[in-house]
Order: structure tokens, then sequence, then C-alpha cells
């Protein structure tokens, strides 16, 4: 008898047509093509994010092998081959060398100077313009996906509208699918674009202080190769090696 009394409540129970994928339903293609725009942009900006992050902080860590073993060099050739090849800094070393080798081809010291200050500044650009890369995509989709966001939810009002004037009267269950597709679409719009646009400004930040480290280390190769070597800056100390323990013996003679 209560299994009966259950099936029959259960048959009786009301179907909720107001959930997610019931109000995007509603929408129809439209407002499906409209999360599918947020969703490759949500996937897109966390893909650059990590990414550049991960750029960023290999950048930042290879710079303790600048200061440790680079300037330890007798010469820049012999410093270079001490970076980590592929590397921003083993880029920025080796292009200084390059210029080492051609500006004693110019006949004016003044234009010799001004060559290889022009090399390093156009291979600090070309690793600045590598690092800056995917950071216009996160810009866009901060500055778009609100928008995107409202364009669901001019959707979903105007759809509202249509069934008030269907009806005749804005019964809740003409209006609520219609509305409560708008405030979804408002809601993924403001997710996407509240982290694309807070991993702008920090990747910004990021890439300001990289640049900062690029200019000071080709400011200190400038001036390394002006002086024959003279100039250049303090060497960080290396970390000691640790003491190996010797094994105990194992016995004592008679």
């Amino acid at each position: 008898m209560n299994t009966l009394l259950a099936a029959a409540a259960a048959e009786a129970a009301p179907e909720n047509k107001f959930g997610f994928v019931e109000a995007l339903e509603q929408g129809g293609p439209v407002a499906w093509s409209i999360l599918v725009v947020l969703v490759i942009m949500s996937v897109g900006s966390f893909y650059i994010m990590f990414t550049k992050l991960f750029e960023q902080s290999k950048i930042m860590r290879q710079y303790k092998s600048v200061q440790s073993s680079f300037w330890r060099a007798a010469s820049l050739k012999e410093g270079a081959t001490k970076l980590e090849k592929n590397s921003a800094w083993r880029q920025l070393a080796d292009d200084a060398v390059k210029a080492q080798d051609e500006h004693g081809k110019m006949t004016d010291s003044l234009e010799s100077h001004d060559y290889m200050h022009g090399s390093l500044q156009r291979s600090e650009d070309s690793i600045n313009a590598v690092l800056a890369g995917g950071l216009p995509f996160l810009a866009s989709v901060g500055a778009t996906a609100p928008f995107v966001g409202l364009l669901g939810t001019v959707i979903g009002i105007y759809r509202a509208l249509i069934n008030i004037g269907i009806a005749g009267s804005a019964s809740i269950d003409k209006v609520a699918g219609p509305v409560g597709e708008a405030l979804i679409m408002t809601a993924i719009g403001l997710l996407v674009a509240v982290p694309a646009v807070l991993a702008f400004n920090w990747l910004q930040s990021r890439n300001r202080r990289i640049s900062e480290l690029l200019s000071s280390f080709s400011t200190d190769i400038l001036a390394f190769i002006n002086s024959n070597g003279a100039v250049k800056p303090a060497v960080t100390a290396a970390p000691a090696a640790k003491p190996v323990a010797k094994p105990a013996a194992s016995g004592t003679k008679a």
C-alpha cells in the first residue's frame, strides 16, 4: 500500500522545467551558441594564464643562474655557454657576443656603441614581444565577455516579453524560463570576464618586472664590453656544498 502511495505521489509531483539546461533549451540555438562562445573564451583564458605563468616562472628561475654563474666567466662567450639554451638570457648574451664581434668593424667609436646598444635593445624587444603573446586575448575576453553575456540577457528578456504578449498576462510559467536564461547568461559572462581581467593585470605586472631585469642585464653586458671586463655586477655567492659524511667503522682491530 505504501509503495502504491509513493508511486502515485511521484507521478503527481510536477516536473522541474526551470533548470539550467531547460532554460537553455527554451532559448534554442541562439542560447547554446552564446554559451559555447563563452566557454571557448573561458578555456582560452585559463590556457593562456597557466602557460604564461609557467613561462614567466621559468625565466625568473633562470635569472638565478645569471647572477650565480654568468658573471663568474672571464668573457661573454664563456658566460653564454653557462646559461640554459633557448632561454631569454642566453638569447640576450648570444646577441651581445654577436654584436661584440661585429662592432669592431665600425670606424667611429660612437657608432659602434650605438650599434651594440641597438642590437641589445632589439633582442630585449623580441623577448618582450614573446612574453606579451596571448595577453591581448585576455584583454579582449575581459572587455567583451560581459557584452556577450548581455546579448544572451537581451534575447532572454525579449523572449519573455513575447510570451507575455502571447499569453496576455505575465504568469510565472511564461516568463520564468526566459528570465532565468537571461540571468544565467549575465552570470556566465561575468564569470568569464573577471578571471581574464585579473589574469591580464597580474601577468602584465610580472612582464614589467622581467622587462626591468632584461634591461638591467643588457646594461651590465654593455658596460662589461666597453670596459673590457673591468665593470660587472657583484657575483652572487654559490651555495656551499654539503660535506659528505663518512661511514662509521664496522668494527675495531684487535
